[in-house]
């Protein structure tokens, strides 16, 4: 039932972001800087989902949840796919906006190919890095359950790599509202702080390949 509730709650979600997103194009297109507004808002936005989903990561692996019981791990899971799903939605919206606004000076040379934009080339490099290594780790998840958990997990794992080089993307690129640099700050440390937390805690499974390590090494386990 809690499953069902949590479903639902996402389609709403998700038909209010598509309203939101078409009644802010209706707003925005007869503006002359419309565009430019729109794609720093896709921008924005897709932070925010990209935060919550390597946060939400972070949370099903971190030894805090192993106790948790509700919800359930398959309503874990179709969460962070939801967030995967809307993250690429609207990185999409404000990579393809951009790329057309003339004011931006981005073009789409300066969309796909590094340090050929025209606005600060360094900043709009790091978040096409970051889209980059987000869609191989999206790639290496969908294949999990093709290939062995040791090929597919290390290569998810980039999903942290792909967050810093976007929050560097966002500061570089898009903190000239005071609002937004609280924003990248505040959220910066709060995934670095939950990480260290996640990678730093030592789990079952850490002790007990300590253990099977002590032995081999003392002789007794061959």
């Amino acid at each position: 039932m809690r499953d069902r509730v949590l479903r639902a709650i996402l389609l709403v979600a998700a038909v209010v972001s598509l309203g939101a997103v078409g009644r802010l194009v209706l707003d925005t297109a007869t503006g002359e800087a419309g565009t430019w507004v729109l794609g720093r808002a896709g921008g924005v936005a897709s932070y925010v989902l990209l935060l919550a989903l390597v946060v939400t990561g972070l949370l099903q692996a971190h030894p805090w949840a192993r106790g948790l019981r509700h919800p359930s791990p398959s309503a874990r899971l179709a969460v962070h796919v939801s967030l995967a799903t809307f993250t690429l939605a609207f990185t999409t919206l404000h990579v393809v906006v951009l790329a057309l606004d003339p004011w931006a000076h981005v073009g789409w040379a300066g969309a796909l190919l590094p340090m050929a934009s025209g606005y600060r080339p360094v900043a709009v490099t790091l978040g096409l890095l970051g889209l980059w290594s987000g869609l191989l780790t999206g790639v290496t998840a969908r294949l999990a359950g093709r290939f062995a958990a040791r090929i597919w997990w290390p290569v998810h794992k980039v999903a942290a790599g792909s967050f810093v080089l976007v929050w560097a993307h966002s500061v570089l690129a898009g903190s000239d509202v005071s609002a937004l640099r609280v924003l990248y700050a505040s959220t910066g440390l709060g995934v670095l702080a939950l990480a260290v937390t996640r990678y730093g805690a030592r789990t079952s499974t850490d002790r007990v390949r300590e253990l099977v390590g002590e032995l081999r090494t003392s002789g007794g386990l061959r």
